[in-house]
């Protein structure tokens, strides 16, 4: 459950990217993100490409009622999602995750574009943000990483439909600033 007083799904916006929260109607268009099957390698749903695997995914991410798209501004194109959630090992905290990319948005400014919009927007609020990665999923530990957050632990949560390993990292308001 979500803090009291943080707004999961704002509408925000930057030089590059709109964010905002996700609609039954956006199915085709985030589809369509999704749609190529480079996206999902080496994450850990990796048939998540497939129709039929991405429709109760699309599903749970539209329940959470805390899923923002993501728009790129120049060709007015989504190209994924993030949302934000409260892990259940740590209840009044906020952590970010569950976030995609098409793969052309790899490699460039664009994942540190998004998490720069929905980090300040948690740091007007909470002094610290989770993140969960999958053990397999090496390119998000190493974006996780470069936005300056620590490793701190592996943990067995149930953040998706039954338990499973989790890496988890912390990132600081001040190591934020910082960097």
């Amino acid at each position: 459950m979500i803090p009291a007083g943080f707004d999961p799904q704002p509408t925000l916006q930057g030089p590059e990217l709109k964010l905002r929260p996700l609609q039954a109607d956006d199915h085709a268009a985030l589809y369509a993100a999704a749609s190529d099957p480079a996206t999902w390698a080496g994450h850990p749903a990796k048939d998540r490409y497939k129709p039929d695997v991405f429709q109760p995914y699309f599903a749970s991410l539209l329940a959470s009622a805390t899923t923002l798209i993501v728009i790129n501004r120049m060709t007015d194109t989504t190209i994924g999602c993030s949302r934000y959630y409260t892990a259940p090992d740590r209840p009044g905290t906020i952590a970010i995750g569950f976030t995609f990319l098409h793969c052309a948005h790899w490699g460039g400014s664009t994942n540190r574009a998004l998490k720069t919009l929905m980090l300040n927007h948690a740091f007007d609020t909470f002094p610290e943000v989770w993140f969960h990665i999958g053990p397999t999923n090496i390119r998000s530990q190493k974006a996780t990483a470069k936005l300056g957050a620590q490793f701190v632990a592996d943990r067995t949560l149930d953040l998706s439909g039954g338990p499973a390993l989790w890496k988890v990292y912390r990132l600081t308001r001040s190591d934020w600033k910082a960097g």
